[in-house]
């Protein structure tokens, strides 16, 4: 690959020169410090190391299990190289790693908009597939957004709708090094847990869904670390929890698992559908298809169908409502936490989840949701919105009164507590 004048820049300044003696300390059975990882990573991300080299160090951690430091050290030097979006201060983002291999419909794309709807302003970071047949970007194509790279029109979009999607593929542009080693691989690597922990607005509250439970406290302590505000780490198990493929959400299918960073703490809990007054889904029946396909089932959700598409996307946008909020789970739990470095064990917010779950319903229900989808839409060539198109008019079929016209960015939700 033909090198950039920044990448040997890049490549210069940084203090590993080449990849083998890190190789070296890992096949010898040692850890790298945050530091060592850092300088690894930058090496990479500047196009210093071989695809044989890359594909070595990935799954030489893999196979051992990456450390809080290395992966600290590896998201340090990848925000070191990201196009950041300036002045989106307060807005969260929610995401997944990835990698559960179940193809959902596209869950924390849905949440985005019912936030939006809210006001709630939302950072959204995606990509297009890499695990499932439609990424969160494939399936706003379908829905006829555009995917915007200038950070000005992206601020714009933010203050306008209380919503903008940052594509991955479009401000880690150092990532271009490791594409052919990830392609090739086709597996899950620390890449992969990456990209939840590097938005380009550099939000500090996130809701992430992770597809292995080992991964909520690394994650955790990770943007701890990093001086994240709040942060929910979630994962969804199946009925009996025996499932190692769970889902990277809040799902329906059985217990969730929840560890919760907040006022500089760690804290733990569980909560289940029958807890909210949810019904169980299985997995299956939010599975997803292709790109249009997804968008369809997108549209129709926002246009107020039920099902067990809605109730998962009411159960996640309730959790984000949490993250995005200015209280504390952990002053109301009424539970004794430790503040030491240990994860406090707590009761679920059941309360506060269940007003966000009404929230989230009510703007599902009366089209506030849905016109942020159409204000995002790139009019048609008749300077029309996009609820002409075919996808709309199925959603038309579904709402009882003509969607709310385009409008400005609401007012901030007054939080219940």
């Amino acid at each position: 690959m033909t090198q950039s004048p920044i990448d040997e820049d890049l490549r210069a300044s940084s203090p590993c020169r080449s990849l083998k003696p890190v190789l070296a300390r890992l096949a010898a059975g040692s850890r790298l410090t945050e530091a060592e990882s850092q300088a690894a990573f930058e090496l990479v991300m500047s196009g210093g190391g071989t695809d044989a080299q890359i594909a070595a160090l990935v799954m030489a951690l893999r196979v051992r299990g990456e450390t809080v430091p290395e992966l600290l050290g590896a998201v340090r030097a990848m925000r070191a190289r990201m196009r950041v979006v300036p002045g989106v201060a307060d807005a969260i983002d929610v995401c997944g790693t990835g990698g559960d291999g179940h193809s959902t419909l596209n869950i924390s794309t849905a949440v985005a908009f019912v936030l939006a709807a809210l006001g709630v302003p939302v950072a959204k970071h995606g990509n297009r597939a890499v695990s499932s047949r439609a990424g969160a970007f494939d399936t706003l194509e379908a829905l006829g957004i555009p995917i915007i790279q200038d950070p000005d029109l992206l601020e714009a979009s933010l203050q306008m709708n209380g919503l903008t999607f940052l594509a991955a593929n479009l401000h880690h542009p150092a990532m271009r090094h490791a594409a052919t080693v990830r392609s090739e691989l086709g597996l899950r690597t620390i890449f992969n847990l990456l990209g939840p922990l590097c938005n380009p607005a550099s939000v500090r509250r996130q809701m992430i869904g992770v597809f292995d439970p080992e991964w909520q406290e690394p994650i955790a302590r990770t943007l701890q670390q990093l001086g994240a505000d709040c942060v929910w780490v979630v994962h969804g198990e199946d009925a009996d929890g025996t499932d190692h493929r769970g889902l990277d959400e809040l799902g329906l299918a059985g217990p969730n698992r929840i560890v919760a960073l907040d006022q500089g703490r760690l804290c733990r809990f569980s909560v289940t559908p029958e807890e909210l007054g949810l019904p169980r889904h299985p997995v299956a029946a939010i599975a997803g298809g292709d790109a249009v396909h997804n968008a369809r089932a997108l549209e129709r959700l926002l246009a107020g169908e039920p099902g067990a598409y809605r109730d998962t996307v009411l159960l996640n946008a309730a959790a984000a409502l949490q993250v995005s909020a200015r209280g504390s789970i952990l002053a109301n739990s009424g539970t004794d936490v430790d503040p030491g470095d240990g994860v406090a064990e707590i009761e679920a917010p059941i309360e506060t989840l269940l007003q966000g779950l009404r929230h989230a319903a009510r703007v599902l229900d009366d089209g506030s949701a849905l016109a942020v989808l159409d204000s995002m839409r790139a009019p048609d060539a008749a300077g029309n919105a996009g609820r002409s198109s075919g996808l709309n008019r199925e959603a038309d079929k579904l709402v009882d009164k003509p969607a709310p016209p385009q409008r400005a960015r609401p007012k901030a939700l007054p939080h219940e507590r």
